[in-house]
């Protein structure tokens, strides 16, 4: 009888409890995932310059153990351009999310802080293959953390895709005397002192010859 009591009292007491589960997929009663919650791999985005921080390196591609991602490197037009100091930047990025194991390896290795993982851990998709990430979907998962978490990166001033400023020019000793200004000389100019100088170069050898030639003379007399 005392044992059936006290679990009645349990009963009545959880009873009045709320309920700690949250119904899937009602977005409006689903838990807020914390900021250190690993969700799958997105690329992250630099505001600053509007690039992918990914220079297309493919380390995390080496590095991963079940091989579920594809990348291709270009040139940044935007380096060419004196906008950005990435000289390479991604141009295809794809994630088979269904073959990734949320290892974290790939963040881990990268190099340009161009890689977390983010909040997504939904895979419901309608198509066999929807579990395929391309690159503007990765973007678009990394642009969603960043700005839940206020991400930044690891070393901005590695990092930065911001150019940097252009160099001071060296202060000047009013001390010290001017430059040489350096004259351009027309190249008729060169030829004829070419020429002179060849000229004066056989007088020597000539004379050079004719004392030698009496040098021998005398000996033999």
């Amino acid at each position: 009888m005392v044992g059936f009591l006290e679990g009645l009292k349990i009963t009545l007491k959880t009873a009045r409890r709320k309920p700690v589960t949250a119904e899937y997929p009602a977005p409006d009663k689903r838990l807020e995932v914390q900021d250190r919650y690993m969700g799958f791999p997105a690329l992250t985005w630099d505001g600053e310059v509007g690039e992918p921080y990914c220079t297309g390196c493919m380390v995390c591609i080496r590095n991963c153990p079940t091989q579920c991602m594809s990348a291709k490197m270009q040139d940044n037009p935007l380096h060419a351009e004196g906008k950005s100091r990435r000289r390479k930047i991604i141009e295809e990025f794809e994630i088979n999310l269904g073959r990734c194991i949320l290892c974290g390896i790939c963040v881990d290795v990268c190099n340009f802080d161009a890689i977390e993982m983010s909040h997504e851990h939904e895979m419901s998709k309608y198509e066999r293959n929807g579990n395929r990430a391309d690159l503007p979907a990765l973007l678009d998962m990394g642009k969603k953390y960043q700005q839940a978490t206020a991400w930044q990166p690891k070393q901005p001033e590695k990092n930065s895709g911001v150019p940097p400023p252009p160099k001071a020019l060296p202060k000047t000793d009013p001390d010290m005397p001017a430059p040489i200004e350096l004259v351009a000389v027309p190249r008729e100019a060169v030829e004829r002192r070419n020429a002179v100088m060849r000229e004066r170069a056989a007088e020597r050898e000539a004379q050079q010859a004719a004392a030698d030639s009496e040098s021998q003379e005398d000996g033999q007399s």
